[in-house]
C-alpha cells in the first residue's frame, strides 16, 4: 500500500492550477476595456476562493480516508440537492441570462450545483458499489439509477442548466459501467437520453441554435454564431507560436466569455499551437494518471469515486476545447482549473483531493 498520495497527478494538478492562473490573469485585462466589469472583484473571487480556497480543500479532502464519506453519502447528496434549490428562493437566489443557477450571500455568489456534482458522485458510488451483485437487474440495479439521474435532472433542467446535467449524467453512465451495469440498459439509457436532448432542443430554443451553429458555423455570424466565429479567429491569429503573454486583441471587446467559456481561445491567440498542444497534453496526462489510479484502486467503491470524479472533470475539459474548434457544439463550460468561477474550482480541487485520497490506499504504480 502506498502511504502518500500520488505524486505524478498531484504535480499535474499544481502545473494545471498554475498555468490558468496566468491565462486567466492574462484573459482578465479584457475586462478592462468592458463597461461595468471589475477586474478586482473577479480576481478576488478566482484567488481567494479558487486557488487558496480550492489548495485548502484540496490538502483536507486528501487526509480523509475515502471510505468515510459512504456513512454520510445519503446526507451529503440531499444536502447539495436542497442548496441547489435553494436558488429559487426570492431574494437568496440571482437570475442572470434568463436562469436560476446562482446563490448570493453577503454580497458573494456561487453557483450550489458544482457542489452538487461533489454529492452525486459520492452517493452514486455508495449506491452502485452497494448493488454490485445486483446491478444487472433492472429493478435492483437500473432502476434506482435512474432514480437518481431524474431527480438530479429535475432540479438542474428547472433553472435550467443543460449542459450541467449531461455532464452529471455522463459521469453516472460510466460509473454504472465500471460498477457492471448491463449493456442492453446502457444502451435503452443512452437512446433515452438522446430523445430527451431532442426534446429539450425543439422546445428550448437556445439549445437547437447551438447545434444549427456547430453544423453551420457561418450561419448568423453577428449572431448566435458570433461567438465561435470569434473564437476561431483567435485561434487562426496564434499561429504556430502564438503572439506572447498578454498580447490577446480578441480579449479586448470582440470574444465573448473571454475569462469563461471562451478562455482557451485567448489562450491560444497568446500561445499558439505550441502551447494549445501542450494545455492538451497537461489534461490527457490528468486523464491517464487519474484512471490508473482507479484501476489500482483496493475496492469497488474508491474506483467508482475515481471515476466520477475525473469523468466529469475531463468530459468538460475536452468539451470546451472541442467546442472552441468548432468540434463540438457551444455548451458554456468553463474550462476546468483555468476558466473564472472560484466555486467552480474550488470543487474541481476538492474532488481531486478526495481522488488523492483513494491513491494513498493503492497498490504501488508505476
Amino acid at each position: 500500500m502506498q502511504k502518500n498520495v500520488d505524486k505524478t497527478l498531484l504535480i499535474i494538478v499544481l502545473t494545471l492550477v498554475t498555468l490558468g492562473f496566468f491565462i486567466f490573469s492574462s484573459a482578465s485585462l479584457g475586462l478592462l476595456a468592458r463597461e461595468g466589469a471589475r477586474f478586482s472583484s473577479v480576481a478576488f473571487s478566482q484567488i481567494t476562493f479558487g486557488i487558496i480556497g480550492g489548495g485548502i480543500a484540496m490538502f483536507l479532502m486528501s487526509q480523509i480516508y475515502y471510505r468515510n464519506w459512504r456513512k454520510y453519502a445519503f446526507y451529503i447528496f440531499v444536502a447539495t440537492c436542497l442548496l441547489t434549490l435553494a436558488v429559487f428562493i426570492p431574494g437568496l437566489g440571482l437570475e442572470h441570462g434568463g436562469a436560476q443557477r446562482w446563490i448570493v450571500i453577503a454580497g458573494f455568489s456561487f453557483q450550489p450545483a458544482e457542489l452538487l456534482k461533489v454529492g452525486f458522485v459520492i452517493y452514486m458510488a455508495t449506491y452502485l458499489s452497494g448493488v454490485r451483485k445486483q446491478i444487472n437487474s433492472f429493478k435492483h440495479g437500473t432502476l434506482p439509477f435512474i432514480g437518481i439521474l431524474t431527480v438530479v435532472g429535475i432540479i438542474l433542467l428547472l433553472q435550467p442548466d443543460t449542459d450541467t446535467f449531461l455532464l452529471m449524467g455522463t459521469a453516472g453512465m460510466a460509473m454504472f459501467i465500471t460498477a457492471g451495469g448491463s449493456w442492453r440498459d446502457v444502451g435503452l439509457m443512452f437512446l433515452s437520453g438522446v430523445i430527451l436532448l431532442a426534446i429539450l432542443a425543439f422546445t428550448r430554443p437556445y439549445i437547437m441554435d447551438r447545434f444549427t451553429t456547430f453544423l453551420d458555423p457561418l450561419d448568423d455570424p453577428q449572431g448566435k454564431s458570433y461567438q465561435i466565429q470569434q473564437s476561431l479567429i483567435a485561434i487562426g491569429s496564434g499561429g504556430f507560436g502564438g503572439r506572447g503573454f498578454g498580447q490577446s486583441i480578441q480579449k479586448f471587446e470582440y470574444l465573448p466569455e473571454p475569462i469563461g467559456d471562451s478562455v482557451f481561445a485567448v489562450y491560444s491567440e497568446e500561445f499558439g499551437f505550441l502551447g494549445s498542444s501542450f494545455l492538451i497534453m497537461l489534461y490527457s496526462f490528468f486523464t491517464f494518471r487519474g484512471y490508473k489510479i482507479a484501476t489500482h484502486s483496493t475496492d469497488l467503491f474508491g474506483m467508482l469515486l475515481v471515476v466520477g470524479f475525473m469523468t466529469l472533470i475531463i468530459i468538460q475539459a475536452f468539451l470546451n476545447i472541442a467546442a472552441m474548434l468548432s468540434l463540438a457544439p457551444l455548451m458554456g463550460l468553463p474550462l476546468p482549473f483555468v476558466s473564472h468561477g472560484g466555486t467552480a474550482l474550488l470543487t474541481t480541487l476538492i474532488s481531486v483531493g478526495i481522488v488523492l485520497n483513494v491513491s494513498k490506499y493503492q497498490k504501488k504504480i508505476v
